[in-house]
């Protein structure tokens, strides 16, 4: 026990947050041991990240964790297929694999999995390797992807076997036909099956640049399928395995509970990213619609009110709502983030309240409210006590600012001067609809 409590302390005083960490250790000590996480790395990171990896999946095993890992080995691949002066193509992001291609791939495999296995060993983690019995496949299409499986099957025989002798399963991405024939399967997709397989509670992609990128290289900090799939994938900078994994992932989670959520980040945030609301990478989830009420009935507004209230620790007046001029409630489907507008001077929109739950601070949901609201709203303005968490953020998002005292006043698209100054003055005198206290 004492052991245990020196490691949580430990974990809080890496993150810096004992309600969040504490929360999500309870979370995933009540999920069964086998169903915690399901961990794809990829090859990058085992070649050059392998310290890190294995120091954050000790520390996991120390908490009482223990993840199902399963691993790919494409950059190793690759080296290899050039040294051997075997030539190699991709189709549709995946890799064509000849028996040439096999022959180097197979037991290169074999030892980037005892790799893992003793390095996590050497740590003190017990780690079993998994190579085969995994994925019962078919042939993909062999005339156009040679042996490249399609998982048929998953037995998990071998896996929960591992888990609950305390070892960490450590998966190979190769499947065997009915004839035994060993076959390559992307590890993207190989994760995708074994995941609908074993349902865990969290799903995690390890890749050495932390996160999917947008055009300049950066992180996108979270995705909404229901919002942002189909942009994305219009994108020229999304392809080849970027493109298949985000492909992998919405397949992923159309068969998952809808809380269900996908992180992909790197080896060394990987504890920040399962123990924190922010999280360090990029969290996909299915998303939700974002409805729309302009004339809201009892029970949407009781629910936005008690958001609202929650969120800022306050209590709204009764008559708070009555008292907007020509209230709009924007609402997400599961009514965890909202945004009230009403109108304000010169008729220009006034975003009187913006919450959303702690819990869904990371996914996204808050941005993607915000989309609908700027969509709806290309002239606005707002503001915000100057120590609100959120301010900073309301900085990067509005095209001007103004502080007096405790305020900032905030506008979107207010071109004029003089309008921007009437807007601050408006602001400033609204009434917040608070109870006094």
């Amino acid at each position: 026990m004492t052991e245990v409590r020196q490691i949580v302390h430990e974990l809080l005083a890496q993150l810096g947050s004992s309600r969040e960490a504490r929360q999500y250790l309870k979370e995933f000590s009540d999920t069964n041991k086998a169903r915690f996480a399901v961990i794809k790395i990829g090859g990058g990171i085992l070649r050059d990240h392998l310290e890190e990896l294995t120091s954050a999946l000790a520390f996991l095993h120390r908490l009482g964790l223990i993840p199902v890992v399963l691993h790919g080995a494409g950059p190793q691949l690759d080296e290899a297929l050039t040294e051997a002066d075997i030539g190699t193509k991709k189709r549709d992001g995946l890799r064509v694999t000849t028996e040439a291609v096999m022959s180097v791939a197979r037991p290169l495999m074999y030892r980037e999995n005892l790799r893992l296995v003793d390095a996590l060993e050497n740590r003190g983690i017990r780690a079993r390797g998994i190579q085969h019995g995994v994925f019962q496949c078919r042939y993909l299409d062999r005339e156009n992807y040679g042996l490249v499986g399609e998982v048929e099957r998953v037995d998990l025989d071998a896996v929960e076997s591992a888990v609950r002798g305390g070892a960490v399963p450590v998966l190979t991405c190769l499947g065997e036909s009915p004839s035994g024939q060993v076959l390559n399967i992307n590890a993207d997709i190989a994760t995708r099956e074994l995941v609908w397989k074993l349902r865990p509670h969290k799903v995690i992609f390890l890749s050495p640049t932390g996160g999917l990128l947008d055009r300049q290289d950066r992180i996108i900090s979270a995705v909404s399928l229901t919002n942002d799939y189909e942009a994305l994938m219009q994108k020229p900078w999304v392809h080849s395995g970027m493109r298949l994994k985000l492909q992998q992932i919405n397949e992923m989670l159309q068969r998952l509970p809808d809380d269900t959520s996908v992180s992909i980040t790197s080896a060394g945030n990987l504890t920040r990213e399962l123990f924190t609301y922010r999280g360090a990478g990029t969290l996909v989830r299915k998303g939700e619609s974002i409805n729309v009420h302009k004339e809201p009935d009892a029970e949407t507004l009781a629910t936005v009110k008690q958001l609202i209230e929650h969120s800022f620790a306050r209590t709204l007046r009764d008559d708070w709502f009555e008292q907007l001029h020509e209230p709009l409630i924007l609402l997400s489907e599961t009514g965890r983030a909202a945004a009230v507008i009403c109108k304000g001077v010169d008729g220009l929109p006034y975003l009187d309240k913006f919450a959303v739950t702690s819990r869904a601070q990371g996914e996204g949901l808050g941005a993607a409210v915000w989309q609908v609201v700027t969509a709806r709203c290309p002239a606005l303005y707002w503001r915000s006590r100057y120590t609100n968490p959120v301010t900073p953020w309301y900085f990067l998002q509005a095209d001007s600012s103004n502080r007096d005292g405790h305020w900032v006043v905030f506008t979107i698209g207010v071109e004029d001067a003089a309008g921007r100054e009437r807007c601050v003055a408006d602001s400033l005198a609204r009434d917040s609809g608070w109870v006094e206290q």
